[in-house]
């Protein structure tokens, strides 16, 4: 260990210029680029851009080792998922350092992500044991006529920098399950961290996990490779739109979420504190760097007043600092993300917006990615309502009705989540029934079950991930239908004369 650094700081440095190919750390040969922490701006490592020769070996290893997983026992299959996610969870400290010095968020965010990660690798390993397709009632007497369920083959797994490990893992757990084999190209802002987790997956067939490291050109040979078959992509509408666009021209199958701008609605029924509390979680989790995360809040005109200043004065309390330190609230992933995120801001005001707190980089942190927790009074036709933030921003129109909260909800082109703090019963059925999203949140903001698809609707994208429709996503259908003897066929040629027409 170099003097003065901790173990993780060493492994950044060794991780720096690495792709994973065929379970082995190799140095890549095309350029490099400094990775820094978002909290001290200083240069923690390197990122290498994989090559289009890099990529295409790459591409020929998954398929091979893919034939090999899928010529085990499922058993075999889910024993070494079990073992996957066993080392994953003692990596959980060194994986979590690496993501907080990489992207900032707080350790305990960063620790619990690897954790969350490996959970979901522990449900699809038995999932995917308990079936693998269906037996159908013949459309032939004495016939068997049934479904079986294959992989795809090689999946491209597009992840972003704000969750990487548990997006990686949600959609890598479900690929190997099906049977398929992975390659993943994570965010520029997070590649040493997936990099790193790679230490859990040397168990498997060599070539079975890959990582090829770089930017758009990258994951764009990876979409349109003639070799890769599947793609799960986490990212903005823009590039959703491509990846789908070049998806398409091969038929491949697709698993996209691109953005959201989740409601939160609070009605007069709801206990304030908790619903204050629930808000504070739902809008600055990860500095507001989550696809689910509060974006647009729609306050009953009754209890309006009393929320915004109990919401103003959680933000308030939260602490924010490096995430490697007792705070509540890192740095945003990137000089580049703040200084959109003061943009959203910027245009708000302008347009009239009331800043209850926050609004400006922390004094007391000059140096990083840092905003502080910012609490708006807005109108509905505002921008900052209109499309997704992704920063530590907490928008609040008053509202008079659930019915004006609702309409104003479903006003969006993006489906991803809403919330709803009420503790009347028929309300919270409205709302279910009414919001056009693929998630609702009733009282519980920003919790998820790896037994339960995860997914939006509208420019969202499509798709699912968890649960039983995750590991479809990533899995075919094939019909089969067996005769137990090579007997002729009453419907074979020549037809009878008495079918024939005017018969």
């Amino acid at each position: 260990m170099t003097p003065g650094r901790t173990p993780v700081q060493d492994t950044l440095v060794q991780r720096s210029g690495k792709l994973w190919i065929a379970n082995e750390y190799v140095d890549g040969s095309g350029p490099r680029t400094p990775v820094l922490n978002p909290a001290t701006d200083e240069t923690i490592g390197e990122l290498t851009q994989a090559t289009a020769a890099e990529i295409d070996a790459a591409v020929a290893l998954a398929n091979r080792a893919q034939r090999e997983w899928w010529s085990m026992s499922a058993l075999d299959r889910a024993t070494a998922l079990h073992l996957v996610a066993d080392r994953m969870s003692s990596l959980s400290r060194t994986t979590g350092e690496c993501l907080t010095r990489e992207m900032g968020k707080p350790f305990r965010e960063s620790n619990w992500e690897g954790g969350a990660s490996a959970s979901a690798f522990r449900y699809y390993a038995e999932i995917a044991r308990h079936e693998q397709g269906r037996v159908a009632g013949p459309a032939i007497a004495g016939q068997l006529h049934m479904v079986l369920k294959e992989p795809l083959g090689t999946i491209v797994s597009i992840v972003p920098f704000n969750f990487p490990m548990l997006l990686f893992g949600w959609q890598a757990a479900a690929a190997l399950a099906a049977g398929n084999a992975v390659i993943v190209k994570p965010s520029e802002l997070t590649s040493l961290t997936i990099l790193t987790l790679m230490e859990a997956f040397d168990l498997l067939p060599a070539g079975l996990v890959q990582v090829v490291t770089g930017g758009a050109e990258v994951g764009q040979r990876l979409v349109a490779h003639e070799r890769t078959h599947g793609v799960a992509f986490t990212g903005s509408v823009p590039a959703a739109q491509a990846v789908a666009r070049s998806a398409a021209e091969r038929f491949k199958p697709t698993l996209i979420e691109a953005s959201g701008n989740d409601p939160f609605i609070v009605m007069p029924t709801a206990p304030l504190d908790a619903a204050a509390r629930g808000a504070a979680f739902a809008a600055f989790l990860n500095c507001g760097q989550v696809c689910t995360s509060a974006e647009r809040f729609y306050v009953h005109a009754d209890i309006y007043d009393r929320f915004l200043e109990a919401l103003t004065q959680q933000a308030k309390s939260l602490r924010v600092g490096n995430g490697l330190g007792a705070v509540d609230i890192g740095p945003m992933a990137s000089h580049r993300e703040r200084d959109r995120v003061e943009r959203i801001v910027a245009r708000a005001v302008e347009q009239g917006a009331i800043v209850r707190t926050g609004a400006r980089r922390p004094p007391h942190e000059p140096r990083g990615a840092f905003y502080e927790p910012t609490v708006l009074e807005v109108r509905a036709h505002f921008d900052i309502m209109r499309g997704e933030c992704f920063g530590p921003l907490a928008p609040i129109c008053r509202v008079d009705s659930l019915d004006e909260a609702l309409a104003l909800a479903n006003d969006s082109q993006l489906g991803l989540g809403a919330n709803i703090y009420t503790e009347d019963l028929s309300e919270a059925f409205r709302a279910i029934n009414e919001l056009e999203t693929g998630i609702v949140w009733v009282n519980t903001p920003l919790n998820d079950n790896d037994a339960i698809p995860f997914g939006g609707r509208k420019f969202t994208g499509a798709g699912r991930e968890l649960g039983a429709e995750g590991l479809d996503q990533f899995r075919r259908s094939k019909m089969v239908m067996i005769a137990p003897t090579a007997q002729p066929d009453p419907e074979w040629f020549p037809y009878p004369d008495r079918d024939a027409f005017g018969q």
